[in-house]
């Protein structure tokens, strides 16, 4: 894990500056599953290469193989732990300090406002901003979301 410059996440991987204030809830050969942060909503989980690539076209045939394995058992953690209507799986990598490729599975809570459906759920990770419509609530404290962090990596499919 070398850390390029600039890249929070290099950062959060190489323990510099960790980004979620909970565990890694899976640690596998190429790719981490971690808790996104600052978050809105419990279980909105990233899906984490190892190494620092800004591009899909860049992942070698392993990591791609392995990232298909883990997209299946995240969305299975977050069905059987939400009971979520659906799984949202978004890739885009191009947020300042974020050009590393992470995979965001987000649960879609069956309750979820209008407001926050389809790319609007990215108002759920958002610290501060004016776009995030009050139907967003609060940001989860990290007291409470560590310890829900331990309850996924004890329950994480193998």
């Amino acid at each position: 894990m070398s850390a390029s410059d600039g890249c929070r996440t290099c950062a959060s991987l190489n323990g510099t500056a960790r980004i979620s204030p909970g565990p890694v809830i899976h640690d596998g050969a190429h790719w981490i599953v971690d808790h996104a942060y600052p978050c809105r909503m419990k279980g909105w989980l990233v899906i984490v290469l190892k190494r620092h690539a800004e591009a899909l076209h860049d992942l070698t045939p392993d990591e791609f193989a392995e990232l298909g394995t883990l997209l299946g058992r995240t969305t299975d953690l977050l069905h059987r732990t939400f009971d979520c209507q659906k799984e949202y799986v978004m890739q885009i990598a191009e947020g300042e300090g974020f050009a590393h490729v992470h995979v965001h599975v987000v649960p879609k809570p069956r309750d979820l406002p209008d407001e926050l459906k389809g790319p609007q759920v990215f108002a759920l990770i958002r610290a501060a901003d004016a776009r995030v419509p009050p139907s967003a609530g609060a940001i989860i404290p990290p007291d409470e979301l560590a310890p829900f962090c331990e309850q996924l990596r004890a329950s994480f499919p193998r």
